[in-house]
């Protein structure tokens, strides 16, 4: 009989079953039919610890006694051999499995050395199985390597009988306890991933939305409002056809609508605005205001510096469509533009001498027009500068916009 140096191999003790996804986080690198590193160790341990058990227990015993157990050994490792392939494929082995544990619990009662290999044992039937099979089974692996102990003791050592049963209970908790960690992880994973595209979705539609307002924006700003101001040039002067006055707003119609194609063109390329790199800021924002008002004057305060492409092209929309609602609308003598440089901000006042209105009550956008001041609030504010309208009806009117040189 061997020595007392086995020690108990460890088996669960009978508990709830478990879900699909308990047993796939010891071996869930194996899904592609490849052994994980933890698979590797296990079946590593089992063959050193069954080579041990084989050598310790044939220099221990008589040839006569070597063949039953040598023989019970050979068949466990095919079928652990066996059971581990299928596991590693993720194909059903309950069958394999229960022949395994119980050539291994007549083994481990006949021979008590071979007692070591019960740990690889257990890992190999909670990684193969679900459910109650896997705590039966582990069950009575549990209890098999408990009577090969304590028979081992001759009956007499409580301690050979209780010690793998409490090491197999801990195990089956500590077990229990990495799989549902592993699962509560993969569901956070899959709530997270959830989360990610449902936020990709959200920002992508609210990027169709906000390009859909920057190109309405566009078109109010250079389409919409040259064509209106052009409509209205063109009526006057039939209206006073042949005069000369007549004649000089068809010429203003007519470079009005060439400078409106040249817009339109420009929002077809990338929807910028024609020479606003090269040309100075206060040049191009004075020929935009003239294009409406030719009496409209300009004036800058502070020294000059740089200017952002984007803070630019949102004061030459701003300027744009303030001067076309002057021309449409304000029945304006003159208009005024004050381009200010300060530290860290840019500043622009547009004011007319016209009828003025109330600001609170102008008319919501429709499909006839009121877009104008919509627009110019939000070209300002994503930016992140301020944007007011200071009116009253016969004392003209101040659109005022302020813009960081930086970014919001």
């Amino acid at each position: 009989m061997p020595t007392r140096d086995a020690l108990p191999a460890t088996g669960p003790a009978a508990g709830a079953a478990q879900g699909p996804d308990a047993r796939r986080s010891l071996r869930a690198p194996a899904a592609n039919g490849r052994l994980g590193g933890i698979e590797a160790a296990v079946h590593l341990g089992f063959a050193v610890l069954l080579v041990a058990s084989v050598v310790r227990y044939v220099l221990r015993h008589s040839p006569a006694d070597n063949m039953l157990v040598l023989g019970l050994a050979a068949a466990a490792s095919l079928l652990y051999a066996v059971v581990a392939l299928l596991s590693a494929r993720d194909r059903h082995s309950v069958a394999w499995v229960v022949a395994l544990v119980g050539v291994w619990a007549v083994l481990v009662v006949a021979a008590p050395s071979f007692a070591w290999c019960s740990f690889a044992l257990f890992f190999l039937c909670r990684s193969a199985l679900r459910g109650a099979a896997a705590y039966i089974l582990a069950a009575v692996i549990t209890l098999a390597t408990a009577a090969g102990l304590f028979r081992l003791g001759n009956g007499t050592d409580i301690a050979m009988l209780l010690g793998p049963l409490a090491v197999g209970t801990m195990l089956t908790l500590i077990y229990d306890r990495i799989q549902n960690d592993a699962a509560e992880q993969r569901r956070l994973n899959a709530q997270v991933s959830l989360a990610q595209g449902q936020l990709a979705a959200s920002e992508r539609r609210a990027g169709t939305i906000a390009e859909r307002d920057r190109v309405s924006r566009e078109i109010h700003d250079t389409v919409t409002q040259g064509l209106a101001s052009s409509l209205l040039l063109l009526e006057a002067a039939g209206r006073g056809w042949p005069d000369a006055t007549a004649r000089d707003g068809l010429r203003q119609a007519t470079d009005l609508l060439r400078a409106n194609l040249a817009d339109t063109r420009s929002l077809v390329h990338e929807l910028a605005s024609p020479g606003l790199e090269s040309t100075p800021l206060p040049d191009s924002l004075l020929l935009a205001a003239r294009r409406y008002m030719p009496a409209a004057t300009l004036a800058v305060t502070g020294e000059p510096g740089p200017v952002p492409p984007e803070v630019r092209h949102a004061l030459l929309r701003v300027v744009q469509s303030a001067s076309s609602n002057i021309a449409l609308h304000a029945s304006a003598s003159m208009a005024a533009l004050t381009l200010g440089f300060l530290q860290d901000t840019v500043t622009l006042d547009i004011y007319d001498d016209g009828a003025g209105f109330d600001p609170a009550a102008a008319a919501p956008p429709s499909a006839s027009g009121g877009y104008g001041l919509r627009a110019m609030r939000q070209r300002v504010e994503q930016l992140g500068g301020t944007f007011s309208v200071q009116s009253t009806p016969g004392e003209g009117t101040i659109v005022a916009a302020q813009l960081p040189l930086e970014g919001p």
